[in-house]
C-alpha cells in the first residue's frame, strides 16, 4: 500500500512549515531567475529568507558584484511581485570543486616485449581492431 509522499510531510506542524518554506523558496528561486540578467541567472540561487531578508548565494565574486549593483532594482521587482522582501544580502558561495585530473600513468615494455608483440601483430589481419591497438601501445610505449 504506497502513499503520497506529501501526505507525511503535511502530516505534522514542523515538517508542514519546512514544506511550505521550501515551496516559498523554490518560487522565489522561478522570480529571481525572471528578474536577473541571463548571464547571471545561472551564477545565483537563493539560500534562505527569514525576517524579510533574502540570502542570494551567488558563485563567485564576480556574480556577487554584479547582483549587488543591480540590488534596488531586484528588490523593487520582488516587493513589487508581493513577496515579503524587506533587503537583500548577498553572499559569495564557494565554488564548485573538481577533482583535479590525475596524469595518465607512463608505462615501460621492455624492447623484448615489443618485438613479440610486433611478431603477433604481423599474424593479425590488416584491419583487424586488435591489430591497430597492439600497433598504437608498440608506438606509445
Amino acid at each position: 500500500m504506497t502513499r503520497p509522499l506529501s501526505r507525511f510531510l503535511g502530516g505534522g506542524d514542523a515538517l508542514a512549515r519546512l514544506q511550505d518554506h521550501a515551496a516559498r523558496l523554490r518560487r522565489l528561486q522561478g522570480v529571481l531567475d525572471a528578474c536577473l540578467p541571463p548571464q547571471l541567472a545561472g551564477q545565483c540561487q537563493v539560500a534562505n529568507l527569514k525576517d524579510g531578508v533574502l540570502i542570494v548565494a551567488a558563485r563567485g565574486g564576480a556574480a556577487a558584484v554584479r547582483v549587488r549593483q543591480i540590488l534596488p532594482s531586484l528588490l523593487e521587482r520582488l516587493q513589487h511581485g508581493g513577496h515579503p522582501v524587506q533587503s537583500i544580502k548577498v553572499k559569495v558561495g564557494t565554488p564548485e570543486q573538481t577533482a583535479p585530473e590525475r596524469p595518465a600513468p607512463q608505462r615501460q615494455i621492455s624492447e623484448a616485449a615489443k618485438a613479440d608483440l610486433h611478431d603477433f601483430a604481423d599474424t593479425l589481419p590488416a584491419d583487424s581492431p586488435l591489430r591497430a591497438s597492439i600497433e598504437r601501445l608498440i608506438r606509445r610505449a
